[in-house]
């Protein structure tokens, strides 16, 4: 056979073999953009409020871990407030610290909790620490090999490797820190400098996170676990980990997770259950605010039934502006309808906080656009108490004084080519 026939025949090979090889990998990475469940399609029937018995009963039941008395949740406001006692109850750990986390970045923060971790850890407490592969991108090897030569057991979700390509856009974004067993952390807040001070100026975000004791700490402790197990095979658990919880306050609550693997849409449906049950306010505070189709539709009905909506999201100090242009173009049947939005000015504005009627307030990792309805691995802290839920309301009229109020005329004359950009991205909202 002629060398130049040969050699034809073996580029014609590697071709076909690069074309296969290529079509395999766009097939698998499009399986991350494609859900493999069904989801949750119509409206939520309106045939109960949040006031009633039966959404208390429905949210223990459809969620999974029930409301639980007897819990004492407090708020945190802004770095100065939040940092302190999370450090605190990591260095005073006597058994176990379980610790769950997006962001987890290299800095000052980042620094002070390795070197609280790795000294409980050298002090005997077993230390199990996991963070997302993704959101600790940006976290140097030397705060990791410092916590592991101390005996921190520490965990990746979801590192890339050629075996779990399918699996890449499923992140974990909890926040959730658990101390002996007995005291919980969760909200907004990641491990980086961003978070520190009181959001005094744009390098200085605004968030909020909650301390949780009481029996409502175990399902906190539970939804760690989760991960855990999924990505150590290990199971933690026993007296250490689970002690027995005794009443520490006033407070109905639970801690419930949502999770892309499990074919679950826990969060969203609470989401869309909590929206259908209101009758007089609706307060959503949300870094990423880029409903889908139905929470629109679902927001509108409550509008159309005379239930008060505000909305209160980032400003021009942003860390993704693709999102804050998505969600500018959800806006239009909003504020038809009469929902107020706003916008906050000093700085990022990275809370995740729903009240619902001045009793029920949702908390926690999730943001209100289909990345945390669909494909991360979320948890949320629901409470329900009208004195911890004013304090709340309290907090957002506060930060409404700081906010940018946007009317629809305002909405309707903005220029052709923010529209349009709007639009452009509001096609993706599927990945934001």
């Amino acid at each position: 056979m002629p060398l130049q026939f040969t050699t034809f025949l073996e580029t014609k090979k590697m071709f076909v073999f690069w074309i296969v090889l290529a079509s395999i990998i766009v097939t698998v990475i499009a399986l991350n953009f494609i859900p493999s469940e069904k989801k949750v399609q119509t409206r939520i029937s309106e045939i109960y409020a949040v006031h009633d018995a039966q959404f208390l009963r429905s949210m223990s039941n459809l969620l999974g871990p029930p409301l639980v008395a007897g819990n004492e949740v407090k708020e945190l406001v802004n770095g100065d407030e939040i940092f302190p006692p999370m450090l605190k109850a990591i260095r005073g750990a006597e058994k176990t610290i379980t610790f769950e986390t997006y962001i987890y970045w290299s800095g000052k923060i980042g620094r002070e909790f390795a070197d609280a971790l790795a000294e409980r850890a050298k002090a005997g407490v077993k230390v199990h620490v996991m963070v997302d592969w993704v959101g600790a991108a940006k976290m140097d090897q030397e705060l990791l090999d410092l916590m592991k030569d101390s005996g921190v057991e520490i965990r990746k979700y979801h590192p890339l490797h050629w075996y779990n390509i399918s699996r890449m856009n499923n992140r974990t974004h909890r926040k959730l820190l658990v101390v002996d067993g007995k005291i919980g952390f969760t909200g907004g807040v990641g491990i980086a400098d961003n978070w520190l001070g009181n959001a005094q100026d744009p390098d200085h975000w605004r968030d909020t996170h909650f301390s949780l004791e009481g029996p409502a700490v175990a399902q906190m402790q539970a939804a760690f676990m989760d991960n855990w197990i999924k990505t150590s095979g290990e199971v933690l658990h026993g007296e250490e980990y689970f002690p027995k919880l005794e009443p520490a306050g006033e407070h109905y609550a639970q801690v419930f997770k949502s999770s892309s693997s499990e074919g679950s849409e826990s969060v969203r449906l609470m989401y869309l259950l909590s929206i259908a049950s209101a009758r007089k306010t609706i307060y959503i505070a949300n870094a990423y605010f880029v409903p889908d189709d139905l929470s629109v539709e679902t927001l509108v009905a409550a509008l159309k039934r005379g239930v008060k909506i505000k909305v209160l999201m980032p400003g021009t100090h942003t860390d993704s502006e693709p999102v804050r242009r998505a969600s500018r173009a959800r806006w239009g049947e909003l504020i038809e309808a009469g929902a107020e939005m706003y916008e906050y000015q000093p700085t990022m504005f990275h809370c995740k906080v729903m009240i619902i009627d001045d009793v029920w307030v949702s908390v926690g990792s999730t943001n209100f656009d289909s990345r945390s309805f669909r494909l991360n691995d979320e948890a949320n802290l629901n409470i329900y108490d009208h004195a911890f839920a004013q304090r709340q309301i309290d907090t957002f009229e506060e930060d409404l004084k700081q906010s940018r109020k946007f009317t629809h005329a305002e909405w309707e004359q903005r220029p052709w080519t923010e529209k349009l950009l709007e639009h452009t991205f509001a096609l993706l909202r599927s990945q934001m």
